[in-house]
């Protein structure tokens, strides 16, 4: 009995739901700290009382968030690069792969292979800031979302998927007359939907968390997305809120988790609506290499 209830499959399955398990809670538990932090009684997380669930209830750290003209700047600067950078960059890489993947495109595994090496060897940090220089794109926020339009990783990817799109399809169209913007928009855009959900998430996710590039291009602060906002307060200790009236003490690490759990929560709230798609994206594109 005990070798049939502990045998090889149960064992394993053992072991994968332990670390997924493990992967939950090492994922989850640093959000939760965050916001129970950032709604605790700031008297309470003086004292290191907040470990896991919050003690008292206090939004004061929230209400001196939204005070802070310079986070709402950056909050809206952040939504105009995401929508912006989403929509440039879904849109390079869907034409870049749909090329890709036509086996009539002359020098077509010349390509492919220098779009490859791209993802092992780049020409660095310094020459890339002297390139965006010279383009004259210093303090604009198309230094970043040029530079970063196209994710090779991504158009792999999106390539994979439409070479396992059936080509009776094109073949139809094509006789039918129609030409390639034409098969591309008509036939292969609708049956990508899929692909296209997954793509939008990752660069949205990417440009909502981009810091580096926006840090080191970027010199006016009215165009600082919120994660260079958010470095702002949390290394420099930048947490006097400006134009603030509010006598209520809070302190300055409450803010802080408060600042970071602020920035976390649009993404929070739109993926469950695409995480569907996310899974079948990557299961369907990830089939060819």
């Amino acid at each position: 009995m005990f070798k049939k209830i502990f045998n090889g499959d149960t064992l394993f399955e053992l072991i994968k739901c332990l670390i997924i398990i493990l992967t939950i809670v090492v994922s989850v538990y640093p959000l939760l700290y965050i916001f129970s932090v950032s709604i605790s009684d700031p008297i309470e997380v003086m004292k290191g009382n907040v470990v896991l669930w919050p003690k008292g209830f206090c939004l004061d750290s929230y209400k001196e968030v939204m005070k802070n003209p310079n986070i709402i700047t950056g909050y809206v600067n952040t939504v105009i690069y995401v929508v912006v950078g989403t929509a440039l960059s879904v849109a390079v890489t869907t034409l870049g792969a749909y090329a890709l993947s036509n086996k009539r495109l002359i020098f077509r595994k010349f390509f492919n292979k220098m779009f490859v090496f791209t993802m092992f060897f780049s020409g660095g940090m310094i020459p890339t800031y002297l390139v965006i220089k010279w383009c004259g794109l210093l303090n604009s926020m198309w230094s970043f979302l040029l530079m970063g339009a196209v994710s090779v990783y991504n158009l792999i990817v999106m390539r994979s998927f439409f070479e396992g799109l059936p080509k009776e399809l094109e073949e139809s169209a094509f006789i039918d007359g129609a030409n390639d913007l034409r098969v591309f928009f008509s036939i292969i855009m609708p049956c990508s939907k899929a692909i296209i959900s997954t793509m939008v998430l990752f660069y949205a996710v990417g440009i909502w968390n981009s810091f580096l590039w926006p840090f080191l291009l970027l010199d006016d602060k009215a165009k600082y997305p919120l994660q260079v906002v958010l470095r702002q307060i949390i290394i420099s200790g930048d947490t006097k809120m400006s134009n603030s009236t509010s006598d209520v003490s809070t302190l300055p690490e409450t803010i802080k988790y408060a600042t970071i759990f602020f920035s976390v929560l649009p993404i929070l709230c739109v993926y469950p609506f695409v995480q569907k798609y996310f899974v079948k994206g990557v299961m369907i594109g990830g089939v060819k290499g």
